[in-house]
């Protein structure tokens, strides 16, 4: 097993980056709850340890505070923004609301390198996000950086490895950033770059084997790249032990069906069910419009359907989902800690007790490049590994308000084009998602000489890393001229097409 960097949750809309700029690094890291007993992290054996921000205040009567005895670990500890707050707040030192909030880019002059900044200019632009500051050291501490509303920006007690920075190393903004982390990593810590996705695998299916034993497991395939990997993954492991149940729920795209069939037909020797559900799908969702009631039908209905498939597996006690790392960052939060709910995912947050199964999410603490990764390491083929990503729901959460077989029809006749039309010009593979939604609005268009009042479908084209955030893709004129004429000419009852140019944050790539 791989060394382990611990990151402390405490509420960070970054906590999932930093993990993912340390495996950028080929370092294991893992995201603990804020208040995870210093002995459990010493038992896991952590060799160091980052705190990361949130948006509490130390001073808040429900501050998030972690166990002080994880200082006493001796092992490396880098504080980030609220982290270092911490430091400052619990090891003898003072910590002030600022006079003015250090919000967005900053520049951190260095009056020495340290550790830390090993190898690095004396000025670097950071990213920042605080309300409060600190004033006065913890005893051993020393200042090495400052910006333009803090003179302890950078702070490090060398004797114990305590390392403390006012702003965000792991967004993009800052300059340098992953260095800085690599420095504490590397140069701190001592770790070794050995969390390889060879690594990743061969610990994953000895650890599917140790769960699973000899029953059986149950997995959901949608023929997207999560569902995929987990299967392939899975397979590895246990082989014959692994049923894939397909459940057509009427949300899929046009051709779906018929693609996964053919696929898992010609390149995997995995039992494969198909189950037609359509018409219960929409007879739960006839007349239902608010996005997170139609996410808990579609879930709780898939749920059924996997009830309805035991009888036919011969007792399996597993379910298997291929759920990520963004997927349950979007949708828990966690008891004391402030980060909030965005949206639900129907394969995220276990199962009814009434089910006698077991969870088996192998890929849950991957981001979406580690799985492609994963993918093509087993051998997946480039048309499953970089598929675009698919949401649990289908259609069902890109039909904005209620959904009707005629939606449904229009919908996949325009996203059929705009497939086609991404696939031909090779845009496909350069974006991270191209999909289209059908808004509950009609239009004036004309057809001939006559009057056309129709349905508006949009284009939602966007630009990711690992889908924390994302931005909408620039793509040729000529192209988008084309799939909107297109789809107007060619889909019956569509009299505009739109394209949205809403970035992530604010707006989710999904939008419902």
């Amino acid at each position: 097993m791989s060394q382990i960097i611990a990151v402390l949750d405490f509420g960070s809309q970054y906590t999932q980056v930093i993990a993912r700029r340390i495996r950028e690094c080929q370092v294991l890291s893992k995201i603990y709850h804020f208040s995870t007993p210093a002995a459990q992290l010493k038992a896991d054996g952590v060799i160091g340890i980052i705190l990361s921000g949130g948006p509490s205040s130390v001073f808040a009567k429900d501050a998030p505070m972690p166990d002080k005895a994880l200082f006493e670990l001796g092992v490396p500890v880098l504080g980030i923004c609220y982290g270092i707050q911490l430091q400052g707040h619990l090891l003898g030192g003072k910590v002030s609301k600022s006079t003015h909030r250090e919000y967005g880019n900053g520049v951190l002059t260095l009056q020495k390198p340290g550790r830390l900044f090993k190898g690095l200019p004396k000025k670097l632009k950071v990213w920042n996000s605080h309300g409060d500051r600190l004033i006065a050291l913890p005893p051993g501490y020393t200042a090495i950086g400052t910006t333009e509303n803090s003179e302890f920006a950078v702070i490090e007690d060398r004797k114990r490895n305590f390392y403390g920075i006012q702003f965000h190393p792991e967004v993009f903004h800052s300059e340098r950033g992953i260095d800085v982390i690599r420095n504490f990593l590397l140069g701190i810590c001592g770790a070794k770059q050995d969390w390889t996705t060879k690594d990743y695998i061969k610990h994953s299916v000895q650890t599917i084997r140790d769960q699973v034993g000899k029953e059986r497991v149950l997995l959901g395939l949608s023929g997207g790249v999560d569902s995929s990997v987990a299967a392939a993954l899975i397979h590895k492991a246990i082989g014959k032990q692994l049923t894939c149940v397909f459940v057509d729920n009427g949300l899929l795209r046009a051709g779906e069906r018929e693609q996964v069939e053919k696929l898992y037909a010609d390149h995997f020797n995995i039992d494969l069910r198909v189950v037609d559900a359509s018409k219960l799908f929409l007879k739960r969702l006839k007349g239902v419009s608010e996005p997170e009631a139609k996410r808990k039908i579609i879930g709780n209905t898939f749920v059924e359907v996997f009830e309805k498939s035991l009888r036919s597996v011969g007792g399996a006690k597993w379910l298997a989902q291929g759920t990520l790392y963004p997927d349950v960052i979007e949708s828990v939060a966690i008891a004391g800690n402030p980060a909030a709910l965005i949206k639900s995912h129907h394969n995220v947050g276990g199962l009814p007790d009434r089910m006698k199964l077991k969870l088996l999410e192998p890929l849950r603490e991957l981001f979406k490049d580690e799985v492609r990764a994963v993918g093509e390491t087993l051998g997946l083929p480039r048309e499953v590994v970089w598929r675009q990503p698919f949401p649990g729901p289908g259609l069902g959460v890109r039909v904005a308000g209620d959904i009707t077989q005629e939606k449904l029809n229009v919908l996949k006749a325009a996203d059929s084009i705009l497939q086609h039309e991404m696939m031909a010009s090779g845009y496909y593979w350069k974006v991270w998602q191209s999909f289209a939604v059908y808004l509950p609005v009609k239009s004036v268009g004309v057809i001939g000489d006559e009057r056309n009042y129709a349905d508006v479908i949009s284009l939602r084209i966007v630009e990711s890393r690992d889908a924390m955030t994302a931005d909408w893709a620039r793509l040729p004129y000529d192209l988008l001229a084309k799939i909107s004429s297109r789809i107007t000419n060619e889909v019956r009852g569509v009299s505009r097409v739109l394209l949205d140019i809403s970035s992530k944050p604010p707006a989710t790539i999904e939008w419902e």
